[in-house]
């Protein structure tokens, strides 16, 4: 199980809103300052490790750049819920850590509601409405990867020849 206090995002956050181009130059720990800048100035310095990033419908839209989730990842992002994502964006978020969660209801969600994820049974409880939703079951072999800490890790730890 999670449990977190969200931040709430409507449709169309996509790439560049996550990771905005001026701070592709700099490193991920100085880039990870900017994240979520055009749509929400507050969540680089409010966003707190265990919180979850909710959004609505195609997150994550735009560059295949891996920068948007490990800014992400950087800030402490862990798991995230929406209604749908970009295919790619999706894929990167899994490769570098951070669970994804799909859940058809998240305009239900706002901003600062308390969700408890049993992301195994595949539901979501809104600990401040008391409402529930279905949400997608997470695959053992996924979260193994989200368990290592991304795709590279869990190659390291778990598939790598001759080991046991």
């Amino acid at each position: 199980m999670i449990k977190g206090k969200v931040w709430k995002y409507k449709d169309n956050i996509n790439t560049d809103i996550i990771a905005p181009p001026a701070s592709l130059e700099l490193s991920t720990e100085e880039a990870a300052r900017y994240t979520m800048a055009p749509v929400d100035p507050d969540f680089a310095s409010g966003f707190k490790p265990g919180d979850i990033f909710v959004a609505e419908h195609n997150l994550g839209s735009g560059s295949s750049r891996e920068n948007a989730p490990l800014m992400l990842r950087q800030l402490g992002v862990r798991t995230i819920v929406a209604m749908d994502y970009a295919r790619i964006f999706f894929r990167n978020c899994i490769n570098v850590g951070i669970l994804t969660i799909e859940c058809p209801e998240t305009d239900k969600i706002s901003k600062d509601d308390v969700l408890e994820i049993d992301y195994l049974g595949g539901m979501i409880y809104n600990r401040t409405t008391g409402e529930e939703y279905r949400c997608n079951r997470i695959p053992e072999h996924v979260m193994g990867i989200i368990r290592c800490g991304g795709l590279i890790e869990y190659l390291k730890q778990e598939k790598l020849p001759g080991r046991r």
